[in-house]
């Protein structure tokens, strides 16, 4: 599965993407809390899940979501215009 950080949760861990391998489908939430776990960057960047936006394929997507191997899934902060 390949992932995607945007804007602060990018600055935070440090990179733009990665790619992990999953074994089983997860939810978006699942994957948030296996993230956590790797270390106090990612802790942080995914403290406030609420203030979170989330995608699977471009597609928006809730918590609950259910992720695929082959999916790619996008995380990001809430976006304005102006």
């Amino acid at each position: 599965m390949k992932i995607l950080y945007f804007a602060q949760i990018k600055e935070i861990i440090g990179k733009s993407e990665e790619s992990i391998k999953l074994e089983n489908e997860i939810s978006i939430k699942d994957l948030i809390n296996k993230l956590k776990k790797r270390n106090s960057n990612y802790k942080s960047a995914f403290e406030k899940t609420s203030n979170l936006k989330f995608a699977i394929n471009c597609e928006y997507a809730d918590l609950n979501a259910l992720i695929k191997d082959k999916d790619e899934i996008a995380f990001f902060p809430p976006v304005t215009g102006g």
